[in-house]
């Protein structure tokens, strides 16, 4: 709101200091301070609420250290971070634009799911919560929505070469680009960064050529549906497992926030994105703008989240940062980079997976189930060896910082 009534100032009355709010710079740093500010100063208010409305998290007996101690600590505090993501991306970003819009709708749609999840598990005292069928449905729409406006809205598309298009495209905009003289076209496409490959490009159409030959093109949603309800499941499920240790899920999601933020800023500026050899994304450059609030929420929330927690996010709070990091990396097509840069997220997943498949296994075999791990989730498992919580979430970030070093280092690795 506050960008376009700048804009409005700037463009009729050339006031001091109003064209800042066009830089992305600026705006990123603003919407940081202000998610920051909001989900300290508004996050003790509603941590009070919760606490007088009773809204405590009960906590089974699990043989955890210190488990009994967190019996009763307000939980659905996700509410303080979908409030400092929400209202500075209201006030700061372009409304206008699609990328904005499809990630708003992503964070209202999750934070939906989550708190109803939350809802029968407070107020109606059932700890198995909304029923997984639910969830699952509500991430399957999810994903609907994220690759259907990728695939037929105007506005996401991919800037190229115009001698590149070769029918291969459907070109939405052709013209000459006035500040080299080349003949560009944006045109909607299934193509997608690939990290590690010398193209450094994949398109969804190839998966499909075997049947549909040179209507690939019009197919191609038959595998990228699919494949972005997938990557939202997965993603979003992983951010709740690893949702189970103070501070462990937000410090995480803050680190993965800031790296697709500055993909976010390589994607949408011409320049580096060709020198990177990465697909320029007009108009997502505003995702940066999101991921800044994304940001300034999580590390906010973790004023009051931190060892010991004051609070905790329920899956109101875990299955929104979930459904936000896979849909801004789909959105970037930096989607086959999840697996590096969620990889707290995917091993998580994993050793759930592995352990339930493991003991299902050995009691068909010997009668008796067996644990790879002392405990599932992962972050448990070093729990049960004695290792203290602090030290868990801090050697976690510690692994997340390092991934997300590596998941920038492909945009260089051919």
């Amino acid at each position: 709101m506050l960008y376009h009534l700048f804009e409005y100032l700037d463009r009729n009355y050339d006031l001091v200091g109003t064209g800042l709010f066009r830089y992305i710079t600026f705006r990123s740093g603003a919407a940081i301070i202000l998610s920051l500010i909001i989900s300290m100063a508004i996050g003790k208010r509603i941590i009070s609420s919760l606490t007088r409305l009773q809204i405590g998290e009960s906590v089974r007996n699990l043989g955890l250290a210190g488990e009994k101690t967190k019996a009763g600590t307000p939980t659905m505090g996700g509410i303080i971070i979908i409030l400092s993501i929400v209202i500075p991306t209201l006030l700061l970003a372009r409304l206008d634009n699609i990328y904005i819009i499809l990630l708003l709708v992503s964070t209202l749609w999750m934070a939906t799911i989550g708190f109803i999840d939350d809802y029968i598990k407070v107020f109606r005292k059932d700890k198995a919560g909304l029923k997984g069928v639910f969830k699952v449905l509500g991430q399957i729409g999810l994903g609907i929505i994220v690759a259907a406006t990728m695939l037929w809205h105007k506005d996401i598309t991919v800037r190229m070469p115009a001698d590149q298009v070769n029918g291969k495209y459907q070109v939405v905009e052709q013209f000459t680009d006035p500040e080299d003289g080349v003949k560009v076209a944006n045109v909607k496409t299934t193509l997608t960064n690939v990290p590690f490959l010398k193209g450094n490009q994949l398109d969804y159409q190839v998966f499909v050529r075997w049947f549909a030959g040179d209507n690939a093109k019009k197919w191609a949603w038959l595998i990228f549906i699919p494949f972005v309800i997938f990557v939202v499941t997965a993603v979003s499920n992983g951010a709740n497992l690893t949702d189970g240790l103070d501070g462990l899920a937000t410090g995480v999601s803050a680190i993965i926030g800031a790296t697709l933020g500055i993909l976010a800023y390589v994607s949408g500026n011409k320049l580096i994105a060709d020198y990177l050899n990465i697909f320029y994304l007009p108009n997502s450059q505003e995702i940066v703008i999101f991921s800044a609030s994304f940001l300034g929420a999580c590390v906010g929330f973790l004023w009051h989240n931190a060892y010991p927690a004051r609070v905790f996010m329920g899956d109101t709070g875990s299955l929104t940062l979930g459904g936000i990091i896979a849909a801004m990396a789909i959105l970037l097509r930096k989607e086959l980079l999840i697996p590096i840069l969620c990889g707290i997220f995917l091993v998580e997943n994993l050793s759930v997976v592995l352990q339930v498949s493991y003991f299902k296994y050995t009691k068909r075999k010997y009668g008796e189930g067996r644990r790879l791990f002392r405990m599932a989730p992962l972050h448990h498992h070093y729990q049960k060896g004695g290792m203290p919580e602090s030290r868990i979430v801090i050697h976690f970030w510690i692994v997340a910082i390092m991934l997300a070093v590596i998941t920038l280092i492909t945009l260089k690795v051919r």
